[in-house]
C-alpha cells in the first residue's frame, strides 16, 4: 500500500520547528501500519508501544521524567533510542491518557527525540481539556484511501503517472479504464484492509462481510466510549446517513430520525460521530464569498459517512449495482458520487461547504475554498444540465464554477466540467 500522507511524515521528520506526532484517524484508516512503514524506511531504529490493555506501559507513565520514560521505553522495547535516528511509536495512545500527556513535555524537555502517536479519535476525543498536549504536538489526519491510492494498489502507477501530467483536454481515451476502475472503488471504498483484500482475491462476497465486520466494529466501539444516555441516539443517528443521503435535498433533517425530533436531543450524539471521524458534516453557507467562514450557517448541515465502501455495505447494496450499474438506484448514484467527491476533497486537504438561497430554490452541492471560491456541482453521470450552477455564476463574473462528472474534459468558460476521476488531481492542482 502507498499512501500520499507518508510525504508529509517526511516533512515532518526534516522539520526543524518538528513537535512530538499525533495522527489522527478514525479505527481501521491504517494508522498503524503507515507509522511503522515511516519507521522502519526512514529510520535507523523504531521503537513501537502498543498502549492497549498494556499494564507495563500504564505504569511506566507514572511521571513525566523523559530521561526516566526514554531509558525504560528502550529497556521494553529491547532497542537503543537514539536522538534523531530512532522513530518511538505510541500506539492506541488513548488507553494510557498520561502518554498523550507526556507529547507535552517531550515538547518542551526533549525535543530531539522524534516521537509519533497513534490512536482512534473515538478515544483521543475524550481527553481534549484534560491532559491534551494543547499547543505541544503537530497534527495528521490519515483518510481512508483515495482513488489514486486505490489506482496504485490496483498496480496502476504508469495510469496514476498519466493522470499526474495534468493534460486535462487529452484523457478521453482513458475514459472507459478510468470509469471501470472508479466503479470498483466506488464498490471497495478506502479502508485500507478492505482495498488490500480486493487485490488480493477479487472476491466480492469476502469484500462484503470484511466491510460489514468493520460497521460492526464501529458500532462496538460506541458501546465502549459512549456513555449510555447518548448511545441510543447515536445509533439512530449513524442508521439514519443513508436514507438522508438519498435525498434530493440532503440537508440534515432530525424529524427523518424519528417523528418529532429536535436538535438539541442530538446534538451530542451528531458531534460525537464528527469527532471520532466517522462522519463528516458539512456546513450550509448563506453567501458563496471569500471567506467562507464568514457565511456558516450553524443551523444547516448535511452528514456524510467518512467511507462510500461501508456506505455500501450499510445498506446492502449488491455489488453488481455498483459495478455494472443499476437504473432504480438513481437516489443513490446521486449518493455515492457526492460521497466519493467528498473523499477526494478532504484527500487533497480542502473541508467543503454548501449552498442554499433563503428560498431553497437553489442549492449548489458543495463550495470549497482556495485562493479561489468555486461553487461545485457533481453529477452522477453525463447529464450536464447545471442550472443552479449557471444562476450562481452569472451573478457574479469572478465567480467560476466547477463540475465533476462522467463527462469529458472542457473548460466551458463559466464552468469547467472535470470527469470524477480526474476529482482528487484537480482539486489538489487548482489555485
Amino acid at each position: 500500500m502507498e499512501r500520499s500522507l507518508y510525504q508529509s511524515l517526511i516533512s515532518w521528520k526534516n522539520s526543524s520547528f518538528r513537535k512530538p506526532l499525533i495522527l489522527f484517524g478514525a479505527r481501521q484508516t491504517g494508522k498503524t501500519w503507515l507509522l511503522k512503514e515511516f519507521g522502519q524506511n526512514e529510520y535507523q531504529n523504531m521503537v513501537y508501544i502498543d498502549c492497549d490493555n498494556n499494564d507495563q506501559v500504564r505504569n511506566l507513565f507514572s511521571d513525566f521524567d523523559i530521561e526516566r520514560l526514554i531509558r525504560n521505553l528502550s529497556a521494553i522495547s529491547e532497542t537503543d533510542i537514539r536522538k534523531g535516528n530512532t522513530l518511538i511509536v505510541l500506539d492506541e495512545v488513548q488507553e494510557v491518557p498520561l502518554a498523550l500527556t507526556s507529547l507535552k513535555y517531550f515538547c518542551e524537555k526533549a525535543p530531539e527525540y522524534h516521537i509519533a502517536a497513534a490512536g482512534s479519535l473515538l478515544g483521543i476525543a475524550k481527553h481534549e481539556g484534560s491532559g491534551f498536549p494543547v499547543g505541544k504536538i503537530d497534527a495528521l489526519t490519515l483518510y481512508p484511501m483515495s482513488f489514486e491510492e486505490f489506482l496504485l494498489a490496483m498496480g496502476k502507477r504508469i495510469l496514476v503517472e498519466r493522470l499526474h501530467e495534468h493534460q486535462w483536454e487529452d484523457y478521453s481515451s482513458l475514459r472507459e479504464t478510468c470509469k471501470e476502475l472508479l466503479r470498483q472503488y466506488y464498490f471497495t471504498g478506502g479502508m485500507p484492509a478492505v482495498v488490500q483484500r480486493y487485490v488480493e482475491t477479487q472476491n466480492l462476497q469476502e469484500v462484503r462481510e470484511l466491510q460489514k465486520r468493520i460497521i460492526l466494529d464501529y458500532r462496538n466501539d460506541f458501546s465502549k466510549h459512549v456513555s449510555p444516555d447518548v448511545l441510543p441516539r447515536v445509533n439512530m443517528v449513524w442508521d439514519s446517513i443513508p436514507a438522508q443521503l438519498a435525498k434530493e435535498n440532503k440537508k440534515f433533517v432530525y424529524s427523518a430520525i424519528r417523528k418529532g425530533a429536535r436538535a438539541k436531543e442530538f446534538e451530542t450524539a451528531i458531534q460525537w460521530l464528527v469527532d471520532a471521524g466517522l462522519v463528516h458534516k458539512v456546513m450550509r453557507v448563506n453567501k458563496i464569498g471569500k471567506p467562507l467562514k464568514f457565511y456558516e450557517d450553524y443551523d444547516a448541515f448535511k452528514l456524510y459517512h467518512n467511507d462510500l465502501g461501508l456506505l455500501g455495505a450499510m445498506v446492502d447494496i449488491p455489488a453488481k449495482s455498483i459495478l455494472i450499474g443499476d437504473a432504480h438506484l438513481s437516489e443513490y448514484k446521486g449518493a455515492f458520487t457526492e460521497q466519493y467527491v467528498l473523499q477526494q476533497m478532504l484527500a487533497a486537504g480542502v473541508h467543503p461547504y454548501y449552498y442554499t438561497n433563503e428560498r431553497s430554490t437553489l442549492e449548489i452541492d458543495f463550495v470549497v475554498q482556495k485562493e479561489k471560491v468555486y461553487p461545485v456541482e457533481v453529477k452522477a453521470e453525463e447529464n450536464l444540465k447545471s442550472k443552479s450552477l449557471r444562476t450562481i455564476v452569472s451573478s457574479d463574473e469572478n465567480i467560476k464554477g466547477w463540475r465533476f462528472s462522467m463527462s469529458d474534459f472542457r473548460d466551458q468558460g463559466w464552468m469547467v466540467n472535470v470527469p470524477l476521476y480526474l476529482a482528487e488531481e484537480w482539486i489538489k492542482t487548482a489555485d
